[in-house]
């Protein structure tokens, strides 16, 4: 990934971190020296299960992240899906654990990254900002329980759409870098199964297929062939951290 150190290119990154923003100016401060801007490309492994969690990354923007779990046949299907309503690796851990899942850059664009013992010492020294991770934390464990819960009630239909209207609430783009092929490996089905659901988007007008993109064309369609797993994280995210999630 390529680093950047300017501060005027941070003080940027920042206003595209929702998380980070929830701070109140000098407990912002306190993590403002530490924070590095980043750039990586899609498909880029942050951490693979074992590895040492060292460092704290914010996705900004339209960045997307992804924590990838294996499978027995060796493909990796999603657990959690990250932006800029929050941050992956070492959120509440004291000091360098291993790492369960693959988290790895899913769409590609900027990041902000801070170590994980120096978010520590700010959690030790603010009360805000050790509320903050740790209810950030709780969101990110009632996503996973509602995934789980998704993946094993509703249908695939339902499931690509709720992964592709998450994704472009996170993103705040209409344009989903992703390949059919992946998105099927992510959502743990057969890639015919993919192509048929993505094939009855097209046809009635909720997505267009560009070569490695879907592009959302009707909102309001996909919103009602998707479950109602997304909403009930997202409330959950407005119980706990009001203002942070991304308004739609």
């Amino acid at each position: 990934m390529a680093h950047y150190e300017t501060s005027t290119l941070i003080d940027t990154l920042l206003s595209g971190n929702n998380l980070l923003l929830a701070l109140r100016g000098p407990d912002l401060d306190m993590l403002r020296p530490h924070l590095r801007a980043l750039q990586g490309a899609s498909n880029t492994v942050l951490y693979d299960p074992g590895q040492n969690v060292q460092t704290v990354y914010f996705p900004c923007h339209r960045t997307l992240v992804s924590f990838l779990v294996s499978t027995d046949d060796s493909s990796a299907v999603e657990a959690l899906l990250v932006g800029r309503e929050g941050a992956v690796g070492g959120i509440v851990s004291q000091g360098n654990l291993p790492a369960f899942a693959r988290i790895a850059i899913q769409t590609g664009g900027d990041l902000l990254s801070i170590p994980v013992s120096v978010l520590d010492e700010c959690k030790s020294r603010s009360r805000a900002i050790d509320s903050l991770f740790s209810r950030y934390a709780d969101c990110l464990v009632a996503q996973m329980f509602q995934t789980a819960a998704c993946n094993a009630a509703h249908s695939i239909e339902q499931r690509t759409a709720k992964w592709i209207g998450a994704a472009i609430e996170r993103s705040g783009s209409k344009e989903v870098p992703l390949t059919q092929e992946r998105l099927a490996a992510m959502l743990g089905v057969g890639r015919s199964y993919i192509s048929r659901v993505i094939g009855t988007f097209k046809r009635d007008g909720t997505l267009a297929v560009r070569r490695g993109h879907l592009v959302v064309k009707n909102e309001d369609q996909l919103r009602a062939r998707a479950c109602s797993c997304h909403e009930v994280v997202k409330q959950h995210f407005h119980a706990v951290l009001k203002g942070v999630y991304p308004e739609a």
